[in-house]
């Protein structure tokens, strides 16, 4: 594709002036997009997004489906520049068959979503929601929690979020055991790390962070079998994606107390609808600490999301490169 549009179309929230500046800086037009009534990003359809991305180039984008009659309706978009870094939602072997780049917000979010998890696991150790509940009920009791001060704590996968969720682990003198396919061995010298099997994580750690991508591999790798290993004692963090746990099997073991509790910031409800009533169940509950899938909603995090974001289209439509840590296809 030559000479792509110099016009940016924005389907998410919260684009802020600095990087619709950066981008009318470079004489790219930028729409912020007004979806249809009672419409989400992720509920658009092909007609929907052909009339909003008409005569666009880029398209800043976050939770849309992508599918290759979305790239075969729009024959001007050179690049979908995602403001997150999952893209299990785009169908990238399309976009590279039909001339496309698609490119993530790469180490935008990687610090927000770290701060979650650790706000998540002291959050369960110390029984805050359920002190809380039973405080609003009137009982101030003092419920015993536990420390996350020198605990063992598993990351499975160890990419940009789990090497920031390590930095931050390491202030609490933490035992970091880490289940990925390759570890530098910078890494393991920095933060002392142990390069553990799936098997040996699960028995050992008192905290467990995924990390992981969805793939067919890695779905439902948290499944009934990984949480009878598990410890009693054991906390599940998931804000990597839905379907890497299986939340019915995650309720089971809550229900049962064969673990103390998770948080949770992604649901398998996001991608199948028939299982809302599982996620309205794990919500519901006082050793379950959730989130809508915030984990890089802060500010600081949106705002540099965003600048990658805008820079990446930018790149593009001027005939460049994305930076490489960006750029997930690049069919051009």
């Amino acid at each position: 594709m030559s000479n792509p549009p110099r016009k940016v179309v924005v389907t998410q929230k919260f684009f802020d002036d600095a990087a619709i500046g950066y981008l009318q800086d470079r004489n790219i037009e930028v729409v912020i997009a007004t979806l249809p009534p009672g419409k989400g990003e992720g509920d658009l359809d092909v007609e929907d997004i052909r009339t909003l991305l008409a005569g666009a180039g880029g398209w800043i984008v976050g939770h849309a489906r992508i599918t290759r009659e979305v790239f075969q309706a729009l024959p001007d978009l050179a690049v979908i520049s995602r403001r997150g870094v999952g893209y299990e939602k785009v169908d990238v072997q399309a976009a590279k068959e039909l001339g496309r780049v698609v490119a993530i917000a790469a180490g935008g979010n990687d610090a927000s979503v770290a701060d979650q998890v650790i706000g998540m696991m002291i959050s369960i150790g110390r029984r805050f929601q359920e002190a809380q509940r039973a405080m609003n009920a009137g009982k101030w009791n003092i419920l015993v929690g536990t420390e996350l001060y020198r605990r063992k704590v598993g990351i499975v996968g160890f990419g940009r979020i789990g090497r920031s969720l390590a930095k931050r682990l390491s202030g609490f003198e933490a035992e970091i055991l880490v289940c990925a396919p390759r570890l530098a061995q910078e890494d393991v010298e920095t933060f002392g790390l142990r390069h553990v099997d799936f098997e040996t994580l699960l028995k050992e750690a008192d905290y467990i962070s995924v990390h992981a991508p969805l793939t067919p591999e890695t779905r439902h790798m948290f499944n009934a079998g990984a949480f009878s290993m598990m410890k009693s004692s054991a906390v599940l963090i998931n804000t990597a994606r839905g379907g890497l746990v299986d939340d019915s099997a995650l309720l089971a073991a809550l229900e049962s107390g064969q673990i103390l509790g998770a948080g949770l910031d992604v649901y398998e409800s996001e991608s199948d609808p028939s299982k809302q009533p599982v996620t309205d169940a794990l919500i519901a509950r006082q050793d379950v600490i959730a989130a809508p899938h915030a984990g890089a909603s802060t500010y600081e995090a949106l705002a540099r999301t965003n600048m990658i974001a805008a820079l990446c289209a930018a790149e593009v439509i001027d005939g460049k490169s994305p930076p490489a840590a960006c750029i997930v296809t690049d069919g051009r």
